[in-house]
């Protein structure tokens, strides 16, 4: 059974940083699209970024509120940990962040566009709270 475990949120002022991690136990497989999405409360789910395990490609989501440049996914596969560096922090990217996961091919940014809807597993989600 695939478990996923997210750690690292908690509250910051604006400008700040938080470092979100997610351990991946149980047998996901070699070749999977790892993910961050979040959901502020009354807002629909959205995609933050996605990295493939097989050559660590990513993307990350490009909307008004754009984190690219600001946030870093990155991977361990040897500790099958997957982490969401999150600098100059908002406002805005306040909500519940949840690591999710699939098999098969390849991330790419239509993962992100659709909000996850392709992903099989999925953490409880950890709580990031920015203070203006």
């Amino acid at each position: 059974q695939v478990q996923l475990v997210e750690s690292g949120g908690g509250s910051v002022q604006a400008g700040g940083s938080l470092r979100l991690s997610c351990a991946v136990s149980g047998k996901l497989g070699s070749r999977n699209c790892m993910g961050w999405f979040r959901q502020a409360p009354g807002k629909e789910r959205e995609g933050v970024a996605v990295i493939y395990s097989g050559d660590s490609r990513y993307y990350y989501a490009e909307n008004a509120d754009s984190v690219k440049g600001r946030f870093t996914i990155s991977q361990d596969n040897a500790k099958n940990t997957v982490s969401l560096q999150m600098n100059s922090l908002k406002p805005e990217d306040s909500g519940m962040y949840y690591c999710a996961a699939r098999g098969g091919y390849t991330c790419s940014p239509l993962d992100l566009r659709q909000r996850g809807g392709g992903f099989n597993y999925w953490g409880q989600g950890t709580q990031v709270t920015v203070s203006s």
